[in-house]
């Protein structure tokens, strides 16, 4: 697969707190919210639920999505792909899949993909300049230093902009919308947006 032909996808990753439950457990810290959205006053009949992600090594992957961004594996196993529905590799293809979940237990997963009999060929490095069909992925986080500074660590991820304060134009006339945050390309070409919404 190209990365000229990666979708497109803004996944929530906690930062709009879309959640499906009506009101927090007790007991438990209240999510992120972004300032200006409530939620809907019917449920909407879509939820994101997940972005997958077809990787080349998965150990390498692991260590970012998992060791470092802090998400939890909830699933694991090895499926038998058509190559037709997911159009890569051959028919029969054996590929492992790894689930890993953010907060809730429901919306804003990855998923990671990785062909192991037979691998995919190797596409060679991925661009470094981004355009049409390039894919964002933005993740809100505790700690926005520390895990930016533990991903430029693991090979392949190439950072594109340090932690650094930005500001945003508040929604209907409301406040200023302040984020700290880092980009950086993971192992694979995706863009990844780690940032920590401030008061």
């Amino acid at each position: 697969m190209g990365y000229n032909n990666l979708w497109i996808v803004m996944v929530p990753m906690a930062l709009c707190a879309c959640t499906a439950h009506a009101q927090d457990k007790p007991g438990t810290a209240s999510p992120p919210r972004s300032p200006g959205v409530e939620a809907p006053a019917q449920r909407l009949p879509t939820d994101i639920r997940r972005v997958t992600l077809i990787v080349r090594d998965m150990e390498t992957s692991l260590r970012l999505y998992r060791d470092v961004v802090g998400l939890q594996v909830n699933y694991d196993t090895v499926v038998e792909t058509s190559g037709v529905a997911l159009p890569a590799g051959e028919p029969g293809a054996k590929a492992r899949l790894v689930l890993l979940n953010s907060n809730d237990p429901f919306i804003g997963w990855i998923g990671l993909m990785q062909w192991v009999s037979p691998p995919l060929p190797d596409p060679g490095p991925y661009p470094k300049r981004m355009g049409p069909g390039g894919t964002v992925i933005v993740m809100n986080t505790d700690d926005v230093d520390g895990r930016c500074a533990a991903a430029a660590k693991i090979p392949g991820v190439t950072m594109t902009a340090p932690p650094r304060m930005q500001e945003y134009p508040g929604r209907n006339g409301g406040p200023v919308i302040r984020v700290r945050g880092c980009n950086f390309f993971d192992p694979d070409g995706t863009l990844i947006e780690m940032n920590q919404i401030l008061k």
